[in-house]
Order: C-alpha cells, then structure tokens, then sequence
C-alpha cells in the first residue's frame, strides 16, 4: 500500500512539474475598465424658441374707495360690442342715388286702365331681390296705405273706385339694402279677373302713377 501512494505521489509531481515547465497553466490578467462616455443631449437647448406667454392675472382693482373701479358688467378684452364696424348710410328720401353709382330713378308713369266694377284689388310683391323695400298707396291723394312691406308674396289692398278717374299713386319709402325699390304691382276687378300687370322701379321719394277710368 504504501509503494502505491508513493507511486502516485512521485507521477503527480512530475505531471506538476512538466506543466509549468510547458506553461500551460493559465495566466491571470487584471480586467481593465473604462470610464464611461457622459451622454450628450440631443440638439441645442438654447436655440429654441421662446412661448410668449400672456399672463393669466389681470390688473389688481383699485382698493382705494375715493376712487372706486367704474362697474362693468362684460370684460373689455373678451367681447366686442354689436355694431362694431358697421357703417350706417345716412342719406334717405327724396334725391337718394342708388349706391353711390350716380344712377337716379325719377316718377314712373305705369298707364291707365279701365273697369266697371265699384272696386278694384291692388297687390304688390318685390320680384327681385327681397331686400326690405316698403312703399305707400295714395288714392286720389289719400292714404289708402301708409307702409306696405314688399315681400316674395303678394300683398294688397281693395280700394273703392269713384266715378271718372282714379289716380294711385306708389311712392316708394326706401330702397331696401339694394336700391332701386323694384316690385310687381298687379291689379284685378272684383270678379277676379286680372285687368293690368307692371313693375316699377325708384329711388326713395319717387312715385309710380296709375290712372283707373270707371265708366
């Protein structure tokens, strides 16, 4: 037993021996590392641009009660008053021109007609543009109609007719918002029966004539 273990003791010796003689045991290498990089940031912060913010706070109010703030109901800086920019023609009556163009429409004569009927019907309606043009209806210069307001539809009245002539009168009383006043005037007798049709065009003050013959 004991020339064994010397056996084996001599042969691990000289296996030992023959490895470091060859070098094959491994050497030991330090590990080395390195710092790491800072991180630069992405483009350049300072070129930027800038928001210009408004400042959410208002004015302190005046807390000096010998000179109190006026009360106002609205702020000033969110809303705006109605009719702000709104540019009024002050030029109305007799002699208006129609939109600054020079053009003038004077009396229009619109002919004569004849019935026998003791009453005539008269209705009216804007056949242009419906712009708010109103007119008055005389009947041998007597207010038949003070204000007619000219719409897309027909409107009217009856008027008694007098033996002889009869005079109607149209005077227009403004011009809408587009001049001329423009309207179709259309007449029929008291069976219903269309007897005359015609339009009209004036400037404010002017007058459009029929002349009704009852024999």
């Amino acid at each position: 037993m004991n020339k064994q273990r010397i056996l084996f003791v001599l042969f691990f010796g000289f296996t030992l021996h023959t490895l470091f003689a060859q070098g094959e045991f491994p050497t030991k290498k330090p590990l080395k590392i390195e710092a790491a990089k800072p991180l630069e940031p992405l483009g350049n912060p300072n070129s930027s641009p800038v928001l210009n913010i408004p400042p959410m706070k208002l004015d302190d109010p005046n807390l000096d009660m010998n000179q109190p703030n006026p009360i106002k109901m609205l702020p000033d800086e969110e809303l705006v008053q109605a009719g702000t920019g709104m540019k009024i023609d002050p030029r109305i009556g007799p002699g208006e021109r129609l939109g600054g163009s020079g053009q003038f429409f004077p009396d229009q004569y619109l002919g004569d007609i004849k019935s026998n009927g003791s009453f005539i019907g008269i209705v009216c309606r804007d056949h242009e543009f419906v712009d708010g043009d109103r007119v008055k209806i005389y009947l041998n210069d007597q207010v038949v109609e003070p204000n007619l307001l000219l719409t897309g539809a027909f409107k009217g009245i009856n008027v008694d007719l007098q033996p002889g002539f009869n005079r109607l009168d149209f005077e227009a009383l403004n011009h809408g918002s587009s001049a001329p006043n423009t309207a179709q005037v259309d007449v029929y007798d008291e069976k219903g029966q269309l007897l005359y049709s015609n339009k009209w065009l004036l400037s404010s003050g002017s007058k459009a004539t029929l002349i009704v013959t009852k024999e």
